[in-house]
């Protein structure tokens, strides 16, 4: 977002995926070597050696064998399960970040002291051990069920992570912006509404969608929890055909194909809202 100055604010994420600039307008990069060097092995493994690779891959997206293949097995795939609780844990983080942000910038002492206590330690604990505590811990006085339990741990993660980037996004805005605000007659909260986060938004969007594709890589730690993800499926076959090598390498390119496509599909989003700043 342009500044007064004619200088544009972005925040950087380091902990989620390596973008690519929006600028870059060559064939070549090092995206698209990564990704088309990551299918071009995946299909090469599978058809060169398809037992172990292909029936790896093949019982990611759930299909065994031609006779027992079905939609509901599918759905019930590794990479569906990464999905959704991808998608769900996103569908929380975003607003409990929103509010998070929104309360480390509040002037009241309480919710700025209680939104910050919750950053400090959420950040300080790790996320497998928030996954184990959440899942085991709490399990003698709520029962919880495991995708239940890693929803709400990746959601609780991200939350604190995701309130950073709102409240950086929104300290961004130039003072000015609520000071006219303020004088047209609007009240704080229709400033920070109609006003302050619209521009926020798009300082925001890009960084917020970094760390949904650091949430699905970390989502392969719900596997301890035994959520039938993508990495427990290659897990469980590994253990059972010792082919730990060859499990192991399709659930990294797996990973690493669907974190380019959407580091890309960031990187769309951040040019579309560069062009609608320059107009």
């Amino acid at each position: 977002m342009p500044t007064p100055d004619n200088t544009t604010v972005r925040i950087e994420v380091t902990d989620g995926a390596s973008i690519p600039d929006p600028k870059d307008k060559r064939v070549i990069t090092a995206w698209s070597l990564s990704l088309f060097g990551a299918i071009f092995l995946l299909i090469f493994l599978c058809v060169r050696h398809p037992d172990p690779y292909w029936n790896i891959l093949s019982l990611m997206v759930g299909y065994e064998d031609a006779a027992s293949f079905s939609f509901w097995a599918f759905l019930n795939s590794g990479i569906v399960v990464t999905f959704k609780v991808t998608f769900y844990a996103i569908c929380l983080a975003v607003p409990m970040g929103c509010l998070v942000g929104l309360g480390r910038l509040a002037r009241n002492r309480f919710i700025n002291l209680l939104a910050s206590t919750y950053v400090e330690i959420i950040r300080g604990i790790p996320l497998l051990v928030q996954l184990f505590y959440l899942y085991y811990g709490l399990s003698a006085l709520f029962n919880i069920q495991e995708t239940l339990a890693a929803v709400l741990s990746l959601s609780f993660c991200y939350g604190a992570y995701m309130g950073e980037v709102f409240r950086a996004g929104i300290s961004a805005i130039p003072k000015g912006q609520t000071e006219a605000a303020r004088s047209l007659g609007f009240n704080r909260f229709d400033t920070m509404l109609y006003i302050v986060l619209p521009q926020a938004l798009r300082t925001i969007l890009p960084p917020v969608g970094n760390e949904c594709i650091a949430l699905l890589k970390d989502s392969s730690l719900i596997s301890i929890l035994a959520v039938a993800d993508m990495f427990r499926v290659g897990r469980e076959y590994a253990s059972t055909t010792f082919n730990h090598f060859e499990a192991f390498t399709v659930v990294a390119v797996v990973y690493l194909i669907i974190t380019l496509i959407l580091s890309k599909c960031v990187s769309i989003l951040e040019s579309r809202l560069s062009y609608y700043d320059k107009r």
